[in-house]
């Protein structure tokens, strides 16, 4: 018998009608023979309404009782998706995250999967249940309290109960028909990939393609999970990804496809003293207050002062505290100020033919050049070529690349419900 792990996002069960749709698919996949293991996030904006009231009470909510506060919304959506797939005369069993063996560290808000025992989840699979799990949240064991796994924590908690369980294969259900060319709010002409590669969905994860989380498509890669990413709202096939063997010969498109992020802020250190050491003092601040840091340039030193500028990028959640510590040692940094900028945009091509293609960095600059769009910050990997630009023109910055690099297709994409989740 096979077994399939589904994940339905918030938008697929933002109210009691979708819920029913979502519990009839999943009848449908146990008709068809499967043993079916559902993760769900909590209905519509839930989680976003839960973390403003917790500001309206506290204006530092207390990190525990946030994390208990916010899965209620999950335990409501499972709760209510179990009972309507029992009004369709199947046995269904829903189970928070502990109940079902999520076991995680005790970072409360970004809490880390460090162990899956999934025995409640596969003894209701042998008795011909349905398993309804509860995603986005696990259990600390030293601790026993309640954790969340942050930014796309119901689709890590798929993912690590397929590799848990040997699933066949992990569909993660969302309001477009797979994963795109680029984002189809932005970039109407976008068109879907029947397959990509984990290393280029992790690009493109990282790259602020939010139809799959980084964290979600690591763990998936890690442990030869097999993703498959699809619409809640028809039965199209959608976009398959998959772990590409070592050696295996696939013309690969030159480009996958383009992403956008306009998460992050621009942190730029002025008049940090070019001596050996400088950078990894600065940075070892950066690390104590936990921020992740992507795009690091560093100018060349003029001559005269012997001085130059550090700039990087990091969320704009993280951007105040990393601020804030780096005054507190600028004394002993020895720099002369800082420079905070949130009003940038991350462009990002992505592509695993790269590797063997030349001329495609010449393509995306002049294509942005053309559009009279300026570029502020470069960083590259082997499959990857980013760019930072302004917020207000990261729009028109996709829509040219995308449109340089033969991606658009011949009508516009479909989107459901306007969330990408």
């Amino acid at each position: 018998m096979t077994l399939i792990v589904q994940k339905f996002g918030g938008s697929s069960v933002a109210d009691a009608e979708s819920i029913k749709r979502v519990a009839k698919r999943i009848v449908e996949t146990r008709k068809a023979g499967n043993e079916v293991v559902v993760a769900v996030s909590a209905m519509g904006d839930t989680t976003d309404e839960l973390i403003d009231l917790a500001h309206q009470v506290s204006p530092i909510p207390d990190p525990r009782e946030l994390d208990m506060l916010l899965t209620t919304g999950e335990r409501i959506s499972m709760a209510l998706l179990a009972m309507a797939i029992r009004d369709m005369g199947y046995e269904a069993r829903s189970y928070t995250g502990s109940q079902a063996g999520m076991i995680t560290d005790a970072q409360h808000g970004s809490a880390r999967i460090v162990d899956v025992t999934p025995g409640r989840v596969r003894e209701a699979l042998d008795e011909g249940a349905i398993a309804i799990v509860a995603g986005f949240q696990g259990f600390n064991r030293d601790s026993r309290d309640i954790t969340t796994l942050g930014r796309g924590g119901s689709d890590t908690t798929a993912v690590a109960l397929a590799a848990a369980l040997g699933a066949d294969v992990c569909e993660i259900y969302t309001d477009v028909d797979g994963v795109f060319t680029a984002d189809p709010r932005v970039v109407p002409k976008a068109h879907k990939l029947d397959r990509v590669t984990s290393e280029e969905m992790l690009e493109l994860a990282a790259a602020g393609a939010k139809v799959l989380y980084i964290r979600a498509v690591e763990y998936a890669r890690r442990h030869g999970v097999t993703l498959h990413v699809r619409s809640s709202f028809n039965n199209n096939e959608g976009t398959w990804v998959v772990n590409q063997a070592e050696g295996e010969s696939v013309e690969e498109p030159i480009i996958t496809g383009v992403a956008g992020d306009l998460s992050e802020a621009k942190i730029t250190v002025v008049g940090v003293p070019d001596v050996p050491g400088k950078a990894a003092e600065i940075f070892t601040i950066v690390a104590k207050t936990g921020a992740n840091i992507d795009m690091i340039v560093q100018n060349v030193s003029a001559a005269a002062t012997g001085l130059t500028d550090i700039s990087f990028t990091l969320p704009k959640a993280d951007g105040e505290k990393v601020l804030t510590a780096l005054r507190a040692e600028q004394a002993d940094a020895g720099f002369a100020s800082l420079q905070y900028d949130d009003q940038i945009g991350k462009l990002a091509v992505v592509g695993a033919g790269m590797r063997t293609s030349a001329g495609v960095s010449a393509q995306l600059f002049r294509a942005l050049s053309d559009a009279g769009i300026n570029i502020e910050m470069i960083s590259t990997s082997e499959i990857r070529i980013s760019v930072v630009t302004r917020a207000d023109t990261l729009a028109d910055a996709m829509r040219v690349v995308h449109t340089a690099f033969g991606l658009d297709g011949d009508a516009e994409a479909v989107v459901y419900a306007g969330t990408g989740r």
